[in-house]
């Protein structure tokens, strides 16, 4: 299902948005701020039920002016291509990798939520030296369960895939009811209206179930992720978290003892989506990360720009 075939979608930023015609994942749409005078930004949503460029807003209008800022859509979401196909955290990791290498072109500070976090750093040997530095919200990962056996994972996948329960199971969940429920649990609050409402206008657009079922089979998260994934990075990297009632942190103080390039800021309180309800302390972490990432570097102008 090609980018541009989503016409009833509006699109989820007041941004210039274009499309990438990615070797590894199709037809990958993304928003592109005015260019900013410092490094640029990408910004990468969570992957869920009805997940898009949208999750990231709050982030885009902040920054955008002070740097390029980049969101893309996502492989099967948003209006990025939706097709019938394998989705993986091999697929989305070579997907960043491309979008870094193809459209951004330059060394970038990479902010990823939730499950993203894993593809994100997946994706930092693959983009060979264009991620100066990753900052994780609320990640998944650091707690004490694995996920269930590759087994179990494809038993759920062929559940699915038949059509009419798949069909009718995906229905249920993306009901706007169902939806605003979900999105209220990461929120001390409510979850506000326009992420609801685009939540639920992305997921009723033509093959929106093939990747969230992906990620209801369990089969894009990794085992062992703390270990393989996160401890081996070399870049400046920053966890960002304090509750989240579907991810826990137990395993966070392992991973800043394994690797002292990993940081870790509470931003409280806040229940998995700090850069909506607490915009601003989470840029202030965010800031505080990236001044001293480039004085660990010996980064001059992009940092000195952006600060």
């Amino acid at each position: 299902m090609p980018a541009a075939h989503f016409p009833s979608l509006p699109n989820a930023l007041d941004a210039t948005r274009e499309v990438l015609e990615s070797a590894s994942a199709g037809a990958v749409s993304y928003y592109q701020s005015e260019p900013g005078p410092g490094r640029p930004l990408l910004l990468l949503h969570s992957v869920n039920a009805a997940p898009s460029a949208m999750e990231m807003k709050p982030l885009f209008e902040h920054y955008r002016g002070q740097r390029t800022v980049f969101a893309p859509d996502l492989p099967g979401f948003g209006f990025s291509e939706r097709g019938d196909r394998p989705y993986s955290a091999e697929l989305y990791a070579s997907a960043i990798a491309e979008f870094l290498q193809r459209v951004v072109q330059r060394e970038a500070d990479v902010i990823a939520l939730s499950t993203t976090a894993e593809f994100a750093a997946r994706a930092v040997p693959l983009a060979a030296g264009l991620i100066a530095s990753l900052a994780v919200i609320s990640p998944t990962g650091l707690g004490t369960r694995e996920p269930p056996s590759l087994e179990a994972s494809h038993r759920l996948q062929r559940i699915f895939a038949t059509p009419l329960l798949g069909q009718t199971l995906f229905r249920a969940l993306t009901c706007k009811p169902s939806i605003r429920y979900f999105l209220n649990l990461n929120f001390q609050d409510r979850a506000p209206e326009e992420l609801v409402d685009y939540a639920y206008e992305t997921a009723h657009q033509p093959g929106a179930r093939f990747a969230p079922f992906a990620f209801l089979s369990t089969k894009l998260f990794s085992r062992l992720a703390r270990t393989t994934l996160y401890e081996p990075l070399q870049i400046p990297a920053l966890v960002l978290y304090d509750t989240d009632p579907n991810v826990s942190f137990t395993n966070l103080p392992e991973l800043l003892q394994a690797n002292s390039r990993w940081r870790a800021s509470r931003v409280s309180p806040c229940r998995g989506m700090p850069h909506w309800e607490l915009l601003e302390k989470t840029c202030i972490a965010l800031d505080a990360f990236w001044l001293d990432a480039g004085q660990e570097h010996g980064a001059g102008g992009d940092y000195a720009a952006a600060h």
